[in-house]
């Protein structure tokens, strides 16, 4: 187990079966609260092999302390139509029983690793900030804009031309209606047709600017919610 010990340190036991029959693995330990084995039994297929997890807790480290923590592995060939694993432990006879066992070793890291993982840490930022500062998406984002900068600006001079237009014509039907009204006006007669050439002329102008009003404010406002 290399430290620091300060959080959990993981090692890896690989368990092959290179026998032609099924093997009922156990794994034990001499210090059962400072260790988590996962899985701690079960079975190996033939030809197969299965990865034991072996957890150490975080402790105080004492280098003068020597390690007295042990781990065995016991084996065993698999009953046929096994049912229950502690069945299989409990009838097993000593001489059917296998074991390997393990000594754990502790080692904290030397100065000159201490010295690679600063160096290493102090790198890290130099190059992520390499990789933050060196994306080059940001002129295609401009041209992007700029490009919808001038859609914009073609159709606000589009749209310029055509309310000049409409406002030519706003000023000759205005001007028409105030020729009607003169008309109207110097008809003594009163008849139906002046009165209503009187009226045309009078509602035209409102209707033309609800109509460019209503263009111009439904263009802006489209072109802001989208």
């Amino acid at each position: 187990f290399s430290g620091p010990f300060t959080d959990v340190v993981t090692t890896n036991l690989k368990l092959r079966n290179p026998s032609d029959r099924k093997v009922c693995f156990k794994v034990k330990t001499t210090a059962p609260r400072r260790y988590c084995v996962r899985p701690n039994s079960g079975i190996i297929d033939p030809g197969s092999s299965v990865v034991v997890s072996v957890m150490l807790q975080p402790f105080d480290y004492d280098p003068n302390e020597k390690s007295k923590h042990k781990f065995m592995v016991q084996t065993t060939y698999a009953p046929p139509n096994i049912t229950d694993m502690e069945a299989v432990w409990k009838e097993a006879k000593p001489d059917e029983l296998m074991d390997s066992k393990l000594r754990c070793v502790f080692e904290m890291p030397n100065e000159n690793d201490k010295l690679n993982d600063i160096d290493a840490s102090k790198s890290a930022p130099v190059l992520n900030t390499s990789k933050q500062d060196g994306p080059m998406p940001k002129p295609h984002s401009v041209s992007l804009n700029d490009t919808e900068t001038r859609k914009l600006v073609e159709e606000c001079k589009r749209l310029q031309a055509e309310i000049m237009k409409l406002t030519d014509e706003n000023r000759h039907l205005r001007d028409e209606g105030l020729r009607l009204r003169k008309v109207a006006h110097s008809d003594k007669s009163g008849s139906p047709t002046a009165l209503a050439l009187r009226d045309n002329g009078s509602n035209s102008l409102p209707s033309l600017l609800v109509v460019i009003a209503a263009i111009f404010i439904g263009f802006f406002l489209g072109k802001f919610i989208l």
